[in-house]
């Protein structure tokens, strides 16, 4: 799957690449785990669908009553239509400059937060809404008043937010200017127990699959796709024993793809088969 570009495919002149940028983006079709190179930090405000963003470390997911702010970085995105046949959002980009020019005016000098995640959700209440329809307005103007627009319309709403949510905002907003970046095993235990395949846990690390690969042995002297496969099958085994559930209920939860190849995995490992724990 190719990698996205953004806010860079949205851009009429490739030449240009404004501090602050809206862009209106429909779907009629849905998009799992689409591979996203984010290069400014984005508002992205859902109108109709819903959306969930995979981060190195965690996931979150929202419907059309919620809006994100997203740092920037390599994400995995699924975007789903809703019952209209379509996707919507406003997408709301900025970059470091912008928001460190905002933070200098605005925010007092706070403890950095230990817990940096790669998002904040907010709630669309009136005045979100009331925001977006301002926004629609801006984006008609002629493109000599828009930046000047736009930038007034990102400081007024970094105000309303740090008013709402308060110093968790101002925290969320420090860590987007920090340059920490995860470290590689921390990203690759944070999905061991997922459904992610290696390549987008490659993606995730910000590595093609081949150096993933080496630097995971480097990290832990063994293959990644062992590795992997023992910890969730261990997982699996010690859900299977606790009875509530069964081998169809959770082998998508452990990347496989149909039940017959989480049994035969199951089986090869443990000598036995999923039914047989369960029974």
């Amino acid at each position: 799957m190719p990698i996205e570009n953004i806010p860079e495919i949205y851009f009429k002149d490739s030449k240009v690449n404004p501090d602050v940028f809206v862009y209106d983006f429909k779907m009629n079709n849905n998009v799992v785990k689409s591979k996203v190179n984010l290069s400014m930090h984005m508002f992205s405000f859902l109108q109709v669908g819903k959306k969930q963003v995979h981060f190195a470390d965690t996931a979150v997911a929202v419907n059309k009553n919620q809006s994100l702010l997203l740092k920037k970085g390599n994400w995995l995105w699924t975007e789903l239509l809703d019952t209209d046949a379509v996707y919507y959002c406003k997408l709301l980009f900025f970059s470091e400059t912008k928001l460190s020019e905002f933070y200098n005016k605005h925010v007092n000098n706070l403890e950095p937060s230990k817990n940096e995640v790669g998002y904040f959700v907010i709630e669309n209440d009136s005045y979100i809404m009331s925001y977006l329809n301002s926004l629609a307005t801006i984006n008609e103007a002629p493109a000599i008043f828009k930046y000047n627009l736009l930038s007034v319309k990102f400081e007024e709403l970094m105000l309303y937010l740090i008013n709402k949510y308060g110093s968790k905002f101002e925290l969320f907003l420090q860590s987007l200017i920090s340059k920490q970046i995860s470290p590689f095993k921390k990203v690759v235990e944070n999905n061991v127990y997922s459904n992610l395949k290696l390549e987008e846990i490659a993606f995730l690390c910000h590595m093609s699959l081949s150096t993933f690969k080496r630097h995971f042995i480097n990290e832990y002297k063994t293959s990644p796709g062992k590795w992997l496969q023992d910890k969730r099958l261990l997982k699996a085994k010690e859900i299977l024993k606790e009875g509530q559930l069964k081998a169809s209920d959770i082998y998508l939860d452990f990347g496989y793809n149909n039940l017959s190849n989480f049994s035969i995995a199951f089986k090869n490992k443990f000598g036995v088969s999923p039914t047989d724990i369960t029974n």
